[in-house]
């Protein structure tokens, strides 16, 4: 790592669920600098707040999943140790942007502000993070995404402000058992002395720009806001009536919730310079401003402004929209990104992982790829339909189930089977991304392992009827780390082109262009489109039964 003296340098930081990842950008020449991560798990200096395997403290309660929030201090020293060990010129950043964990939130007390006041003084920098901010959480952990315990909660605040349709009407969403607002409820029944000790509640997003600028009161941007449950999404700011609905019967009622909220803000806004701490102990500049931030899922729909699907583990449909468009089903999630540009959001939880097993069946090492794709290559497009779904769905909601073939007669193989679930799969996410999709032959961005297989990119091609750019996998450090630029730029009153920065700093591959024969097959005469949504909703409904 070359020490970039005299060169503007932007930090993305991505506090996720098993780790705190970091990239460094040199905004003159889009050049990535810099990247590393530092494992809750594996590293000494943050493996010894009391997580388990899943990364989680011990439930106390099924559905119940929080982590140390001491933790994330800890692997902020840690991370700015080691850059400074592998030669980053700390001094020469001069925005930091933050990605944290959805819907992932901490509980300050009302000493938060005496206490934020040390990392302003300079002999704080003596003392660990952890050490010096020990006394302000007044709820000990950090409740995360993973938290499915929420049910009695959601649905009252759910029927409070009159059912589905309304409750995605106001916050883009269904109430999804990991959005904050039903977790601070649940929080704030269990633990009623916590909830009323607590002066104001960040989001894990929110509030490492908050110790980053020793400032307990930055706001939550509209991003990561979305994720609440608490938000109006089109208005942009708290909405009464979801307020009123999920502090009900709580201490205070909702004029105590509201005032446990920051301030809203657009996630690329400058909350202000970094704290002294930081200055004095790992030598950042006194003028390095410090970014809002937003969350995983914004940040890293940022590098790309047209639609973008993921195809890892789980599969992760980005959909730019008007921001007026929302999903009346309930599937997906309506959000804005790290710059304030409206998505929908759709995750459907069987993704690769279902691909790799079907290989594994037959025999194929999990990195064992050429036999797959020249069993792909054997079978035209839009010819088979093969069900599985190993794991309970999210997008569409539905329970798990056993492989389905639709051809039982005939003898099972890998390039049938995997031919059929790699398709409708695909498909799953196509049509249940229907109604909040616009027809466009606008490029489809392609990310995730996927990108690498000729056949499934045809295939995608074909099933969106639109071209395909596969892109390199960015993530959400990369995302904080060009929206920081963003905003900076726009601090300092300098042009920038956001896209043509994120196209040099996220390399795109060749354009594929959809086979007229592969549409015709999944969207002529032989529907097979149609037929996959009718035959699927058939095995989910038997699979209730």
């Amino acid at each position: 790592m070359q020490n970039h003296k005299n060169q503007r340098l932007a930090l993305g930081l991505d506090s996720s669920t098993q780790s705190l990842s970091a990239i460094v950008i040199n905004i003159d020449t889009a050049e990535k600098c810099f990247e590393h991560a530092i494992d809750y798990r594996a590293d000494e200096r943050t493996n010894c707040f009391g997580i388990g395997e899943d990364y989680i403290l011990p439930p106390k309660s099924e559905g119940e999943a929080e982590q140390p929030p001491l933790m994330y201090l800890a692997s902020l020293n840690a991370m700015f140790a080691d850059m400074r060990e592998a030669g980053v010129a700390l001094e020469n950043i001069v925005a930091i942007n933050t990605s944290g964990q959805q819907h992932g939130h901490v509980y300050l007390n009302r000493n938060a502000a005496i206490i934020f006041s040390n990392l302003q003084k300079p002999e704080g920098s003596r003392l660990d993070l952890n050490t010096l901010l020990a006394g302000v959480f007044s709820y000990s952990s950090a409740p995360i995404w993973m938290t499915a315990n929420t049910v009695a909660q959601t649905n009252h605040v759910r029927e409070a402000v009159g059912g589905k349709a309304q409750m995605i009407e106001r916050s883009g969403s269904d109430a999804p058992l990991r959005f904050t607002g039903g977790v601070i409820r649940r929080v704030a029944e269990q633990s009623s002395r916590a909830y009323e000790a607590t002066e104001k509640i960040q989001l894990i997003s929110s509030f490492i720009p908050a110790v980053l600028s020793a400032n307990p009161l930055v706001p939550i941007d509209i991003g990561n806001g979305c994720g609440m449950s608490l938000m109006n999404y089109r208005n942009k700011v708290w909405d009464a009536e979801l307020i009123e609905a999920t502090a009900d019967g709580l201490p205070g009622g909702s004029e105590a919730l509201l005032g446990k909220l920051p301030e809203l803000a657009p996630p690329d806004s400058v909350v202000g310079n970094i704290a002294t701490y930081f200055v004095e102990r790992h030598g950042f500049s006194e003028e390095c401003s410090i970014i809002a931030g937003s969350g995983d899922n914004p940040q890293a729909k940022v590098p790309v402004a047209g639609d973008l699907l993921s195809l890892g583990t789980s599969f992760v449909n980005m959909v730019s929209t008007d921001g007026d468009t929302l999903d009346p089903e309930g599937f997906a999630n309506a959000m804005y990104d790290g710059i304030g540009r409206p998505f929908m959001f759709g995750c459907r939880t069987n993704g690769a992982m279902v691909w790799d097993a079907v290989r594994n069946h037959y025999g194929l090492a999990k990195e064992e790829y050429e036999p797959a794709e020249a069993a792909l290559q054997d079978v035209s497009p839009g010819q088979l339909m093969t069900f599985w779904q190993p794991r309970a769905e999210s997008f569409p909601v539905s329970d798990a189930f056993d492989f389905v073939r639709l051809a039982e007669s005939e003898t099972p193989n890998l390039a049938k089977d995997y031919t059929g679930i790699i398709e409708t799969s695909l498909a799953a996410v196509y049509v249940y991304s229907k109604v909040f999709t616009k027809p466009s032959q606008d490029p489809l961005y392609v990310t995730g392992g996927a990108t690498g297989s000729p056949q499934i990119m045809r295939r995608v091609a074909g099933i969106w009827n639109r071209p395909v750019v596969p892109v390199e996998k960015g993530g959400a450090a990369l995302g904080a780390a060009v929206a920081g630029v963003n905003a900076y730029c726009s601090h300092v009153g300098g042009s920038f082109d956001v896209e043509a920065f994120s196209a040099a700093v996220l390399k795109r591959g060749e354009l594929i262009r959809p086979n007229p024969t592969d549409v015709e097959a999944y969207h002529g005469k032989g529907n097979y489109l149609q037929r996959f949504r009718q035959t699927y909703e058939e095995i989910m409904k038997d699979a209730l039964e």
